[in-house]
């Protein structure tokens, strides 16, 4: 059994700004994939150019901030938001949904997809590898604030939360969603690959994830599971993402269409 040390959720003040380690992480983030989309986009025969990577970056932090809240708010939080309508505006206390993040990247590649005259599943490809960066940061984020613990356990690793030993799911979602599913994409993505090949494992690779460590994570509050006494919001929510990136898969092993991101 471990015991939890009880974080700061400050990270630092500077007077009355109080800066917090779930925003820094958000942070960390995208600094890191800004600096590995770059590093691909020097890649030899890659069609990408460190501006294009620049303001790529950009939108995607517009939309995962934007549709991560909107999607925790509706989903998880509409009743904490009817009681209190500026707690939407208050990032910084958690509260942001992957998968409600994920629609607004989407949208947000498309619109730059749009405006630099590229393919929408290109771009896709060309980001998949990103997204892991920005949730194992996000994650840990959630281990700071010391929130989304896991069921009781007796195991080794168990922490010791408010008296009760529990599976530190944040560490597992981090573990899996964030350092596993990056090495694995951003090894099959060193050289080229078919049209929405890494769009598609990065789909699949994360809702298998998902779907996994929410046995053990317990459901917010005011849901409860959903069905058959374990099916969790989040297990239905990563049930359209597998199936899309399984489709994705066979698609590109179908077509085997060269991707745009290569000379």
């Amino acid at each position: 059994m471990l015991t939890y040390p009880e974080f700061d959720p400050v990270a630092f003040s500077i007077g009355p700004v109080k800066v917090h380690w779930y925003g820094l992480m958000y942070v960390a983030g995208f600094v890191a994939a800004w600096w590995l989309a770059r590093r691909r986009a020097a890649a030899p025969r890659s069609t990408w150019k460190p501006a294009d990577v620049d303001d790529l970056i950009f939108f995607a932090a517009i939309g995962v901030i934007l549709g991560g809240r909107l999607g925790w708010v509706l989903v998880y939080g509409f009743e904490g938001l009817r009681a209190d309508p500026p707690s939407i505006l208050r990032v910084w206390e958690g509260g942001m949904s992957f998968h409600g993040g994920l629609a607004g990247v989407m949208i947000a590649i498309a619109l730059f997809a749009r405006r630099r005259g590229r393919r929408i599943a290109d771009v896709f490809d060309f980001t998949a590898p990103l997204p892991a960066v920005g949730l194992f940061a996000g994650r840990i984020g959630n281990f700071i604030n010391g929130e989304l613990w896991g069921a009781p356990t007796d195991l080794p690793w168990g922490m010791l939360v408010e008296g009760e030993v529990r599976h530190p799911s944040q560490l597992y979602e981090a573990a899996l969603e964030g350092l596993v599913l990056f090495a694995a994409l951003w090894w099959f993505t060193s050289k080229p690959r078919a049209r929405l090949a890494p769009a598609g494992l990065f789909l699949t690779g994360y809702a298998a994830f998902r779907f996994a460590v929410e046995f053990v994570r317990l459901p917010d509050a005011h849901l409860g599971y959903l069905a058959f006494g374990w099916l969790t919001m989040g297990q239905l929510l990563s049930l359209p993402m597998l199936a899309a990136g399984l489709a994705m898969l066979a698609w590109s092993v179908k077509r085997r269409e060269p991707s745009g991101n290569y000379a």
